[in-house]
Order: C-alpha cells, then structure tokens, then sequence
C-alpha cells in the first residue's frame, strides 16, 4: 500500500495541498495528528498505510492496527493484569494508526482506552486515524460522552483533516467492470507525490509490486 499503488481518480474530491503537505511528515515532527475521512473504499485505509511506509523509511516506529481488534487487545490485558504496561507500549510508539474508528459502538471500556491512549500521546506521539464517521459524530458511538469528548477534543486539536469524496475503488474494480489493460493505464496515471530526499516512493507499479516484500501490516505486538 505505497502512494503509487493508491488510485486517485478524476472522481474522488481530496485536498491535494494537504495531502501532499502529509507526506512531507512535518506533522509527524510537530507531533501532531491527522484523521482521513470518507465513504468505503476511497481509500483511506491506504493512504494511512502509505504514511506509515513513508515513516518506517524515517526509522521512526508504526503500529497499524484496526480499532476493533486494538480494543480488543487491550480488554485481553486488562485480563491479565497487564493493561498499564500494554498502554506504556502503545504511547511509546511514534506512530500509532487506528483504522476504522467508530465503525461500531464503543462500549465503557473501549471508551476509557480510547481516552487513556489519546491523553498519553497527546503533544508527544503522533496518532493517525481513519474513520468513516466525523468526528462530531464519534460521540454518538461512545459509552461515555465526557471521557470521549475529553480525548476527542485533544485529538482534534493538533490534527490534519483529510476528507475524502467519491464512489468505492472495490466497485469500480468488481469483475466485468475494469479489465487489466484499464487498471494498468489507471495505475500509470497515479499522481506521482513529491516526498522529502530519502524517503521516495517507488518510480512505478511495476516496481511497487517488485518491492512488495515491504509490507506494513497489523502488527501483533508484544
């Protein structure tokens, strides 16, 4: 999941500036924040991967993880005994993607680690999240409106909203509808980002997929 590989059509609506300003990762240096927003399948999940893969290049450390199963985790050493030292692990990473935010309701605890998570790396770590759901509206899905009004409100605050706008890639892509020849001319013309000296993008897909052995996914971490 590089930038090269992300399909940015003529029929998706994005802030162009910003997103190649997020690429840049001066966020990242100002520990601030960024949340990607939109619909299924206009790939924010992708482009929070290619952040990560430009910050690996950075020797800065990433942990990739869906918010259900980081919940669930963290409900895991809770049974253990073990949450406090699996929070410690959690903010002492540089960059922590939370992905699918707020897909479903957050009970009381999920809530309470939700709001840990975000106090703890609040102005030292940077946070990605992807959600298909605003901000405003994460309350809605939370047990408790205080502690996550708390976090949501620190999290908002030093973050770089990206939102975007367009019809789901996977529809596009369903079989019968794109052939090889059309999905490879839509990958020749994927927008090339500009990205500071060493931390490049591969030239082309060709080579994306060469160099796919480089791949960030949902780290099971200790």
């Amino acid at each position: 999941m590089a930038f090269d590989a992300w399909n940015a059509l003529d029929d998706l609506s994005y802030d162009r500036t910003l997103l190649g300003d997020l690429t840049s990762l001066r966020f990242l240096d100002a520990h601030q924040c960024a949340i990607i927003l939109g619909p299924v399948g206009v790939g924010r999940t992708h482009l929070a991967t290619a952040l990560g893969h430009i910050t690996i290049r950075r020797r800065h450390t990433v942990l990739f993880a869906r918010s259900d199963k980081l919940f669930t985790r963290l409900r895991a050493a809770r049974l253990d005994n073990a949450v406090e030292a699996e929070i410690r692990r959690l903010t002492a990473i540089d960059v922590l993607i939370i992905d699918d935010f707020a897909l479903g309701p957050l009970d009381a605890t999920e809530t309470s680690d939700f709001y840990e998570l975000i106090v703890e790396r609040h102005r030292k770590k940077t946070t990605i999240v992807t959600s298909n759901r605003e901000p405003d509206e994460w309350l809605t899905m939370t047990a408790d409106t205080l502690l996550a009004q708390s976090a949501i409100d620190r999290l908002t605050s030093t973050a770089h909203t990206l939102v975007i706008e367009g019809p789901s890639y996977r529809q596009r892509t369903r079989p019968g509808t794109v052939d090889a020849n059309t999905e490879t001319s839509i990958l020749n013309n994927a927008p090339r980002w500009s990205l500071p000296s060493g931390n490049q993008v591969v030239p082309s897909p060709d080579e994306a997929r060469r160099n796919s052995a480089v791949v960030l996914t949902e780290i099971p971490y200790p």
